[in-house]
């Protein structure tokens, strides 16, 4: 590679402060590390990120369905309050058929997803809480993978004069790449399959 003038990127450390609330009486994680789904919208998995702009951070906050990789539902904004995650989760029950489903959603121990409006609106819409102690990043794996695929593939190529061009710039990669590539990765799945289980003539 070093002799054609090829390099990688590398994966840049950032250091990221989100504060953390205490999990509310009666929660508990329901995900276990267990990150295998059969079907949709059986476990969602969300959580916010941060992107520098020359105006200052922009945050964005995803819900990812952990049966596609889909995010579902994602919202961005200037400041990372409970408001945020809440159009980031209503955004993902737009995606939703069964509304009668029970779906986990998994989240961090973050002040927006402890919140009392937070967690009531999950109750409301017959979504189950499920959290992480302490310690235990790992438990969202799914949501740091992403994050880690846009800012390697997207936002370190890119120097953002302001939020509103990292916005837009965020909205293409997450509908016109990301889900584009889960979605065409699918559709070959399923015509595999298909082809797979095709009666013989």
């Amino acid at each position: 590679m070093a002799r054609h003038g090829i390099r990688g990127i590398p994966i840049a450390k950032s250091l990221r402060y989100k504060p953390s609330g205490l999990r509310p009486l009666g929660l508990r994680n329901h995900l276990e590390r267990d990150f295998v789904a059969l079907e949709p919208n059986i476990k969602w998995v969300t959580d916010i990120t941060q992107i520098r702009t020359a105006e200052g951070w922009l945050f964005l906050c995803v819900v990812i369905d952990l049966y596609s990789k889909l995010v579902i539902g994602w919202s961005m904004g200037a400041t990372q309050q409970r408001q945020l995650v809440l159009d980031a989760i209503t955004a993902a029950l737009g995606q939703r058929d069964d509304h009668r489903q029970a779906v986990i959603l998994h989240s961090d121990r973050g002040t927006q997803f402890t919140s009392h409006e937070v967690q009531q609106f999950l109750k409301d819409q017959n979504l189950i809480s499920s959290m992480s102690a302490v310690g235990h990043c790992g438990d969202n794996a799914a949501c740091e993978g992403f994050f880690g695929m846009l800012k390697r593939e997207r936002v370190r190529r890119r120097r953002y004069r302001t939020r509103s061009e990292a916005r837009s710039d965020v909205f293409d990669y997450i509908e016109r790449f990301h889900n584009h590539r889960i979605r065409r990765r699918l559709e070959a799945e399923e015509q595999r399959l298909s082809a797979l289980f095709k009666p013989s003539v």
